[in-house]
């Protein structure tokens, strides 16, 4: 699999992804679920994967599975991580931060140090999970995307 294939198949994916995600995160927060944007982002993830698996499974094939499958899910975990920690430059995200993190410690005052340190901590908490889940679910995706289309050799 060649560069540019995996260039476009990640291009793929981001997309694919960023509409099912939007899509989803619209019918879980009505529901006012607190694990809504968890399930849309994992859901959202497992199905773009499965998409581009099917639809590149040839390319796929061609060279070693695994390393391909590997090239397009590291890319891609690149790609959503930008656009998970993007989601911080948001200024709704500060006040929501704030709420959370003043209702899960309301023991005393914040500081600014306190603030700082505990957003920051979050945010890479929220990035590391979202990496985890990113290579996880894509990997599976792609996997079970190109096994589900097979080899054009058949």
């Amino acid at each position: 699999m060649e560069f540019g294939d995996v260039v476009t198949a990640v291009a793929s994916l981001v997309v694919a992804y960023m509409l099912l995600f939007s899509v989803l995160l619209g019918i879980m927060i009505p529901l006012n679920s607190t694990w809504g944007p968890d399930i849309a982002m994992i859901v959202s993830v497992f199905v773009a994967s499965l998409i581009v698996g099917y639809m590149f499974a040839g390319k796929i094939n061609e060279d070693s599975k695994r390393g391909a499958i590997w090239r397009i899910v590291v890319l891609s975990t690149v790609m959503l991580t930008l656009f998970t920690m993007a989601l911080f430059t948001n200024p709704y995200v500060g006040v929501i931060v704030e709420e959370e993190l003043t209702n899960m410690f309301s023991t005393g005052e914040w500081t600014t140090l306190d603030w700082l340190a505990y957003s920051q901590m979050l945010m890479l908490l929220i990035v590391a999970m979202g990496i985890v889940f990113y290579l996880v679910f894509s990997f599976v995706g792609l996997y079970v995307g190109s096994m589900l289309r097979g080899s054009k050799k058949d």
